[in-house]
């Protein structure tokens, strides 16, 4: 009788996390590896819609995959949306501003495909000129946030990112690693900083949304204890 009363139990419900997983350590590895994959996926179709349309150029050597993108540009944006999202609910945590607005899966998938549209808007929509684009894009992303978050450490981190991912990208391009066509902001394009928000804003969400998951995790473990 005493042995059963001993015996650890485990939360009947976990989320998408293994049960025996209960560690915030390990949760946090699970998260971060997710938050990759998504990256790498969203890379190369965006990527590959790019390159469709002749916005992005890499030199011949360097088409290497079937998805006709540089080996290496997947990885970077893996490692980068694993950061990006482990680093929006860090942020909200120290801020003490748990983000509370339309958190449920369906408005992420919802902020995802907002997203891909924005993007998709670049190659397919025709405009008068850069300046054009550059602003309706801006107007749209700023739309995203205020529809799927609207909360300041979001839109702070989206304006970061914005700037650390384009100064990233004239660097890039200055050094002759891809380039882009009919560049109109240095060596880039003007309405980089807009996609690089918007996307900021896209994995924020998403990573908000898997760390909703690690705490229901640990209040149903501290329930059962």
């Amino acid at each position: 009788m005493a042995e059963n009363d001993a015996t650890p139990t485990l939360p009947k419900k976990c989320g998408p996390y293994i049960s025996s997983v209960t560690s915030r350590g390990m949760n946090l590895v699970i998260r971060g590896i997710v938050l990759f994959f998504i990256g790498v996926f969203l890379a190369l179709v965006l990527n590959l819609l790019q390159i469709q349309r002749n916005v992005t150029l890499f030199p011949p050597d360097v088409i290497t995959s079937i998805f006709s993108s540089a080996w290496w540009v997947p990885p970077c944006c893996g490692t980068a949306s694993a950061v990006i999202g482990l680093l929006y609910p860090c942020m909200d945590r120290h801020l003490g501003e748990p983000h509370k607005f339309k958190r449920e899966w369906s408005s992420v998938m919802r902020c995802v495909a907002v997203f891909v549209g924005i993007n998709h808007a670049t190659q397919k929509v025709d405009f008068a000129n850069n300046i054009q684009l550059s602003l309706t894009l801006a107007a749209l992303s700023i739309g995203l946030w205020w529809t799927f978050d609207r909360s300041r450490s979001g839109f702070g981190l989206g304006v970061g990112i914005a700037f650390l991912a384009t100064l990233v990208s004239q660097l890039l391009v200055y050094n002759g690693v891809y380039q882009y066509t009919s560049p109109d902001f240095l060596y880039v394009r003007s309405w980089l900083p807009c996609i690089f928000f918007a996307g900021g804003i896209t994995m924020g969400n998403i990573g908000r949304q898997l760390a909703m998951y690690e705490c229901k995790v640990i209040a149903e473990k501290s329930h059962e204890d």
